[in-house]
């Protein structure tokens, strides 16, 4: 094995402890020497593969981002990108599907959910973690556009409306897991919240 593969090694451990201790413990675990102990390695070790720690954490924040789009179906086994043209009923019902599975993966992978949005703490990574985040907004933005296209110069672009979409959806799923949504609807039923949401961004769905 080359030197080239040692070091190809060490980084996808070192990831892979990141990940695992994201699922175990959260956010505030993802140390340098606590992820360094999970992968069985010097607390130095980190140091000569990521030259920051904003780095090693934006790796793990890319494994995330990719497992995010297997699951949503917006990539294939080979990391292919899935096509996104669809007639507007087409269109809205791939969006529902986005919507669940995006909520879905935010409350069975809460701690890699928190990282991956979390560019404050991702920040200075120079990783181009937006190039890694940026395409599952893309697909909502084409999605929007053929739901709810643009019809005179007042109208949101398909941009903004996905992205006041997309801000909804995060906050339902921040909500959920903070206790607070059943607070405040007096139920922890989420798909009558979901369904008021993409009808205020979108308008009513045909029935």
């Amino acid at each position: 094995m080359t030197e080239q593969d040692n070091a190809t090694g060490l980084r996808a451990r070192l990831v892979a402890a990141g990940v695992e201790l994201l699922a175990l413990e959260g956010l505030h675990a993802l140390t340098l020497r606590e992820i360094a102990r999970q992968a069985g390695v010097s607390h130095g070790a980190p140091r000569r593969h990521f030259a920051t720690h904003a780095e090693l954490l934006a790796a793990i924040a890319r494994h995330g981002f990719g497992e995010l789009a297997t699951a949503l179906g917006l990539q294939d086994g080979a990391g292919h990108a899935a096509t996104a043209g669809h007639d507007a009923a087409e269109a809205r019902a791939r969006l529902e599907r986005l919507a669940h599975g995006y909520l879905a993966f935010a409350a069975e992978q809460p701690g890699m959910f928190e990282l991956m949005f979390r560019h404050d703490v991702l920040a200075g990574s120079g990783a181009g973690l937006r190039r890694t985040s940026m395409p599952l907004f893309e697909v909502l933005t084409r999605l929007v556009a053929v739901i709810h296209p643009p019809t005179g110069e007042d109208c949101a672009s398909p941009a903004t409306v996905a992205a006041a979409l997309w801000a909804n959806l995060h906050g339902l799923a921040q909500l959920r897991a903070w206790g607070s949504l059943g607070l405040a609807t007096g139920s922890d039923a989420l798909d009558p919240v979901l369904r008021a949401t993409l009808d205020a961004h979108l308008g009513p769905a045909a029935r």
